[in-house]
Protein backbone atom coordinates (compact mmCIF):
# COMPACT_ATOMS: atom_id res chain seq x y z
CA UNK A 1 0.00 0.00 0.00
CA UNK A 2 1.36 3.63 -0.39
CA UNK A 3 0.88 5.78 2.55
CA UNK A 4 0.02 9.40 1.88
CA UNK A 5 0.27 12.68 4.45
CA UNK A 6 -3.04 12.20 6.69
CA UNK A 7 -3.41 8.59 6.46
CA UNK A 8 -3.15 6.60 9.77
CA UNK A 9 -0.21 4.74 10.09
CA UNK A 10 -0.45 0.99 10.05
CA UNK A 11 -0.19 -0.89 13.15
CA UNK A 12 1.76 -3.88 13.39
CA UNK A 13 3.59 -6.01 15.86
CA UNK A 14 7.15 -7.59 15.00
CA UNK A 15 10.40 -8.75 16.85
CA UNK A 16 12.97 -6.32 17.50
CA UNK A 17 16.50 -6.08 19.23
CA UNK A 18 14.49 -5.02 22.43
CA UNK A 19 11.63 -7.72 22.02
CA UNK A 20 8.32 -7.73 20.57
CA UNK A 21 6.98 -4.23 20.04
CA UNK A 22 3.28 -3.55 19.46
CA UNK A 23 3.67 -0.62 16.83
CA UNK A 24 0.70 1.79 18.59
CA UNK A 25 1.90 1.12 22.16
CA UNK A 26 5.54 1.85 21.58
CA UNK A 27 4.76 5.27 20.67
CA UNK A 28 1.91 5.89 22.79
CA UNK A 29 1.11 9.72 23.04
CA UNK A 30 4.57 10.48 21.42
CA UNK A 31 5.29 11.31 18.38
CA UNK A 32 6.87 8.84 16.19
CA UNK A 33 10.09 8.45 13.38
CA UNK A 34 10.06 5.38 11.73
CA UNK A 35 12.95 4.76 8.99
CA UNK A 36 14.75 1.58 7.25
CA UNK A 37 17.60 1.07 6.60
CA UNK A 38 18.89 -1.54 3.40
CA UNK A 39 20.50 -4.25 5.46
CA UNK A 40 22.64 -4.84 8.37
CA UNK A 41 26.66 -4.08 8.57
CA UNK A 42 26.29 -1.38 5.71
CA UNK A 43 28.54 1.67 6.09
CA UNK A 44 25.74 4.75 5.60
CA UNK A 45 23.13 2.62 7.94
CA UNK A 46 25.74 2.26 10.72
CA UNK A 47 26.48 6.26 10.72
CA UNK A 48 22.81 7.04 10.40
CA UNK A 49 21.80 5.00 13.27
CA UNK A 50 24.84 5.86 14.92
CA UNK A 51 23.60 9.88 14.57
CA UNK A 52 20.37 8.91 15.73
CA UNK A 53 21.69 7.30 19.21
CA UNK A 54 23.51 10.55 19.62
CA UNK A 55 20.35 12.84 18.84
CA UNK A 56 18.17 10.75 21.74
CA UNK A 57 18.19 14.25 23.61
CA UNK A 58 16.67 16.10 21.05
CA UNK A 59 14.09 13.66 20.08
CA UNK A 60 13.12 13.37 23.73
CA UNK A 61 12.69 17.03 24.26
CA UNK A 62 10.40 16.71 20.96
CA UNK A 63 8.48 13.91 22.33
CA UNK A 64 9.53 11.50 19.51
CA UNK A 65 10.33 8.11 19.73
CA UNK A 66 12.27 6.59 17.33
CA UNK A 67 12.38 3.32 15.56
CA UNK A 68 14.36 1.84 12.94
CA UNK A 69 13.78 -1.27 10.78
CA UNK A 70 16.43 -3.77 8.91
CA UNK A 71 15.22 -6.54 6.79
CA UNK A 72 17.78 -8.81 9.00
CA UNK A 73 17.00 -10.97 11.76
CA UNK A 74 17.72 -10.13 15.71
CA UNK A 75 20.62 -12.06 15.92
CA UNK A 76 22.07 -9.89 13.30
CA UNK A 77 20.63 -6.88 14.93
CA UNK A 78 22.23 -7.88 17.89
CA UNK A 79 26.04 -7.72 16.24
CA UNK A 80 25.24 -5.04 14.32
CA UNK A 81 25.02 -2.74 17.38
CA UNK A 82 28.24 -4.04 18.58
CA UNK A 83 29.82 -2.28 15.42
CA UNK A 84 27.56 0.64 15.76
CA UNK A 85 28.57 1.75 19.14
CA UNK A 86 32.03 0.62 18.53
CA UNK A 87 32.84 2.55 15.28
CA UNK A 88 30.32 5.78 15.82
CA UNK A 89 31.32 5.95 19.64
CA UNK A 90 27.62 5.68 20.84
CA UNK A 91 25.36 3.31 22.37
CA UNK A 92 22.35 2.55 20.31
CA UNK A 93 19.16 4.22 22.40
CA UNK A 94 16.12 2.39 20.18
CA UNK A 95 14.95 -0.87 19.21
CA UNK A 96 15.29 -1.88 15.68
CA UNK A 97 12.91 -3.45 14.26
CA UNK A 98 13.63 -7.31 12.72
CA UNK A 99 11.91 -7.47 9.53
CA UNK A 100 12.99 -10.57 7.88
CA UNK A 101 9.22 -11.33 6.79
CA UNK A 102 8.73 -8.26 5.08
CA UNK A 103 5.92 -7.66 6.69
CA UNK A 104 6.26 -3.88 8.06
CA UNK A 105 8.44 -3.43 5.02
CA UNK A 106 5.15 -4.58 2.91
CA UNK A 107 2.86 -2.89 4.80
CA UNK A 108 4.75 1.04 4.91
CA UNK A 109 5.60 0.01 0.95
CA UNK A 110 9.76 0.49 1.58
CA UNK A 111 11.03 -1.58 -0.86
CA UNK A 112 10.80 -0.56 -4.41
CA UNK A 113 11.40 -3.13 -6.88
CA UNK A 114 13.39 -0.72 -9.64
CA UNK A 115 15.76 0.04 -6.87
CA UNK A 116 16.29 -3.79 -5.09
CA UNK A 117 13.70 -6.37 -5.02
CA UNK A 118 14.34 -7.47 -1.62
CA UNK A 119 16.22 -4.60 0.75
CA UNK A 120 14.21 -1.72 1.89
CA UNK A 121 15.03 1.68 0.70
CA UNK A 122 15.97 4.35 2.95
CA UNK A 123 11.81 5.49 3.97
CA UNK A 124 10.79 7.91 6.91
CA UNK A 125 7.78 8.71 8.34
CA UNK A 126 7.02 11.18 10.77
CA UNK A 127 3.52 10.21 12.85
CA UNK A 128 1.86 12.40 15.43
CA UNK A 129 0.25 11.12 18.21
CA UNK A 130 -3.08 10.38 16.40
CA UNK A 131 -1.12 7.85 14.46
CA UNK A 132 -1.44 9.90 11.45
CA UNK A 133 1.38 10.33 8.90
CA UNK A 134 2.73 13.67 8.65
CA UNK A 135 5.74 13.61 6.83
CA UNK A 136 7.25 10.88 4.34
CA UNK A 137 10.72 10.73 2.75
CA UNK A 138 12.63 8.18 0.36
CA UNK A 139 15.89 8.20 0.15
CA UNK A 140 18.34 5.62 -2.22
CA UNK A 141 20.48 3.44 -0.58
CA UNK A 142 23.25 5.15 -1.80
CA UNK A 143 22.63 8.47 0.46
CA UNK A 144 22.10 9.11 3.61
CA UNK A 145 19.52 10.95 5.58
CA UNK A 146 20.17 14.93 7.01
CA UNK A 147 19.04 14.27 10.77
CA UNK A 148 19.27 18.00 11.56
CA UNK A 149 16.87 18.62 9.01
CA UNK A 150 14.28 16.19 10.18
CA UNK A 151 14.53 17.56 13.73
CA UNK A 152 13.70 20.94 11.80
CA UNK A 153 10.55 19.43 9.84
CA UNK A 154 9.60 17.95 13.53
CA UNK A 155 9.68 21.69 14.69
CA UNK A 156 7.58 23.09 11.87
CA UNK A 157 5.03 20.04 12.96
CA UNK A 158 4.55 20.67 16.41
CA UNK A 159 4.77 24.64 15.74
CA UNK A 160 1.89 24.74 13.04
CA UNK A 161 0.14 22.19 14.44
CA UNK A 162 -1.21 24.42 17.52
CA UNK A 163 -0.66 27.85 15.96
CA UNK A 164 -1.96 29.08 12.19
CA UNK A 165 1.20 29.31 10.82
CA UNK A 166 3.21 27.57 8.37
CA UNK A 167 7.30 27.91 8.20
CA UNK A 168 9.22 29.61 4.87
CA UNK A 169 11.99 27.97 3.45
CA UNK A 170 14.87 26.70 5.45
CA UNK A 171 12.92 28.38 8.75
CA UNK A 172 15.00 27.15 11.30
CA UNK A 173 13.01 27.48 15.20
CA UNK A 174 12.82 30.46 16.61
CA UNK A 175 13.01 32.36 13.17
CA UNK A 176 9.42 34.90 12.27
CA UNK A 177 6.54 32.50 9.98
CA UNK A 178 4.03 32.86 7.70
CA UNK A 179 0.77 33.80 8.91
CA UNK A 180 -1.64 31.50 6.46
CA UNK A 181 -3.08 33.04 3.89
CA UNK A 182 -6.83 31.91 5.54
CA UNK A 183 -6.76 33.58 8.12
CA UNK A 184 -7.72 37.50 7.59
CA UNK A 185 -9.83 38.69 10.36
CA UNK A 186 -7.92 41.16 12.25
CA UNK A 187 -9.11 41.04 15.54
CA UNK A 188 -8.24 37.19 15.67
CA UNK A 189 -4.75 38.28 14.39
CA UNK A 190 -4.45 40.66 17.16
CA UNK A 191 -5.22 37.88 19.52
CA UNK A 192 -2.97 35.04 17.78
CA UNK A 193 -0.02 37.64 17.21
CA UNK A 194 0.20 40.31 19.92
CA UNK A 195 3.90 41.64 18.29
CA UNK A 196 2.24 42.14 15.44
CA UNK A 197 3.17 41.60 11.57
CA UNK A 198 4.74 42.75 8.59
CA UNK A 199 2.85 42.46 5.04
CA UNK A 200 5.38 41.81 2.29
CA UNK A 201 2.14 41.32 0.14
CA UNK A 202 -1.03 40.72 1.51
CA UNK A 203 -0.56 36.98 0.95
CA UNK A 204 2.74 37.22 2.55
CA UNK A 205 2.72 37.75 5.89
CA UNK A 206 5.52 37.47 8.67
CA UNK A 207 5.31 37.52 12.28
CA UNK A 208 7.58 36.02 15.10
CA UNK A 209 7.66 32.49 16.26
CA UNK A 210 4.21 32.58 18.32
CA UNK A 211 5.46 29.88 20.97
CA UNK A 212 7.73 33.51 22.03
CA UNK A 213 4.52 36.00 21.89
CA UNK A 214 2.88 37.10 24.87
CA UNK A 215 -0.77 38.76 25.25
Amino acid sequence: MTLRLGDTAPDFEQQSSEGKIHFYDYLGDSWGVLFSHPADFTPVCTTELGLTAKLKDEFAKRNVKVLALSVDDVDSHGRWIEDINDTQDTRVNFPILADSDRKVSELYDMIHPNADNSATVRSVFVIDPSKKVRLTLTYPASTGRNFNELLRVIDSLQLTEHHKVATPGNWQQGEDVVIVPALQDEEEINRRFPSGYRAVRPYLRLTEDPSKQTA
